[in-house]
């Protein structure tokens, strides 16, 4: 099967060299061996050219945020992809910058060697712009491929302002693209020339990493120029771990996901959401394994698009509840990030949420705290406290307290866009998954994005959904939770 074309597109206008050494793969965002549409574009490339095939996955160590955290993450996927890219004819290149600018003009001269490159359509944080300025700078043709979601980002040019809206259009239009996934394996049994080693006079300037040893000694992470105070955690990066926690998932959590996932004291949810962003695990991959588990076919969908959350797909209410997390409300984040380049900026928030909060933005706060205090868990509220300890100390924060999180942000901000800027910064700088469409969702929402008005109308919030800590200890269970990541400052 080859890749749809829907989710192909070129970045420039020059032509395949017919005479370079090699297809080129720039893996940026699908850090995997496997369910990678991305990858088999570069091996239908390769097979077609009767050319080797040279994977190259970089990192720089200037990119915002740069942390020991996710600079070790990402390098255990990289290990993962070492063993994996071994056994195969790819040649896989992994490169660590060791100083701001030391890898500047490496994906140039790999590119003037090659016939073609393909990258991958990643639509968040600096990729899509990085994307844009190497196109121009290439004398050979650049691809980038989606294989982000189910459904493809350019299915539609509509941005969607309400999940029930999205939910509503891809079951009437995902069903065709439910028989287009990538192949599991698509280096498994390729006859493709090989490519013994990276150019020599490349290796020398750009020596390849030895991210095992990274990996399995986190001290290294010294000799880089990140945030040395964001530490590592104990998630491992990498499809490896990726597959383990899918596992885990299938076999047990699955069975428990509808009834306890809002639950902070229940260890009930994926844990996938840190893999899907680095990449080192597909939706499709993860659709199919708990869809086979369920001996589901396509034959199951319900005929009409009611935009209901349950009785589309047909499948055990349990699995609908977790494809709604999967599908709808993590695509329809990717919806918005490639088709608007402000999904970041306050002025993407719907006019009625920019409306309401601004009438209520000199309301009187009873409390106000500054980044540094909402870093430092110094608030009057143990249950924020202990939501801010678990993402400074575990890179997460349980998915229902989240919320919670950034609606006492807003509360407790001079001004609505103060707010917005000290969620991003604590989310991006802390969150493994942060950085992605799917944790802008989550911050925007906050502030009214895929919601709806509200009433009765607040101070400070306006008609923006209103949420405290009261309230949430009520519904759900925190003593423990509250008791596990208590801040020094509770």
């Amino acid at each position: 099967m080859t890749v749809p074309d829907i989710r192909i597109q070129k970045c420039n206008d020059a032509d395949i060299n017919d005479h370079g050494e090699f297809v080129l793969y720039w893996m940026t965002a699908n850090r995997r061996p496997v369910w990678n549409f991305s990858l088999q574009r570069a091996v239908d490339h390769a097979k077609d050219l009767k050319k080797p095939l040279l994977i190259f996955e970089a990192l720089r160590c200037s990119y915002q945020w740069a942390s020991d955290r996710i600079h070790h993450f990402v390098i255990a996927g990289m290990a993962d992809n070492t063993t994996a890219f071994q056994k195969t004819k790819a040649l896989y290149f992994p490169y660590l910058e060791p100083k701001p600018g030391a890898g500047k003009g490496l994906l140039e001269e790999l590119a003037r060697r090659s016939c073609i490159v393909v990258t991958d359509d990643f639509p968040c944080f600096f990729l899509p712009r990085m994307v844009e300025a190497v196109a121009k700078q290439m004398q050979v043709r650049l691809e980038k491929v989606d294989s982000n979601g189910i459904f493809p980002m350019r299915g539609t040019d509509r941005v969607f302002s309400r999940a029930h809206d999205f939910r509503r259009f891809l079951q009437k239009n995902l069903r065709p693209h439910l028989q287009e996934f990538p192949i599991a394996d698509p280096l498994k049994r390729i006859r493709i020339p090989e490519l013994e080693e990276i150019p020599a006079d490349i290796g020398r300037k750009w020596p390849s990493a030895d991210v095992a040893i990274i990996a399995d000694q986190p001290a290294r992470l010294a000799e880089f120029p990140v945030d040395h105070s964001v530490g590592i955690i104990d998630i491992h990066g990498g499809f490896r771990a990726a597959n383990e926690k899918l596992k885990r998932f299938s076999n047990s959590n699955i069975q428990r996901y509808p009834e306890y996932r809002n639950q902070p004291e229940e260890d009930v949810v994926s844990g996938f959401s840190p893999y899907l962003h680095f990449g080192h695990i597909s939706g499709h991959e993860i659709f199919t394994k708990l869809m086979d588990d369920e001996e589901w076919t396509r034959d199951d969908l319900a005929e009409k698009a009611s935009g209901s959350r349950e009785g589309w797909w047909g499948c055990s209410p349990m699995l609908e509840a977790f494809l709604d997390q999967l599908i709808t409300w993590r695509e329809v984040g990717y919806n918005m990030c490639w088709q608007r380049d402000d999904y970041d900026q306050y002025e993407s928030l719907p006019e009625w949420a920019q409306t309401t909060l601004q009438e209520h933005a000199r309301d009187l706060r009873t409390s106000v705290y500054s980044l540094e205090e909402f870093e430092a868990a110094a608030t009057h509220d143990k249950l924020w406290n202990a939501a801010q300890t678990q993402l400074v100390r575990e890179g997460c924060i349980h998915n229902y307290l989240r919320m919670l999180w950034g609606k006492k942000i807003l509360h407790w901000s001079e001004s609505p866009r103060a707010a917005l800027d000290i969620m991003i910064e604590l989310n991006n700088k802390y969150a493994i998954d942060g950085r992605n469409p799917n944790s802008y969702s989550g911050i925007f929402w906050v502030l009214g994005r895929y919601d709806r008005a509200w009433g009765p109308e607040r101070d400070i919030f306006g008609k923006v959904r209103y949420m405290t800590s009261e309230n949430t200890a009520r519904k759900v269970r925190v003593k423990q939770y509250v008791e596990k990541y208590r801040s020094q400052n509770s």
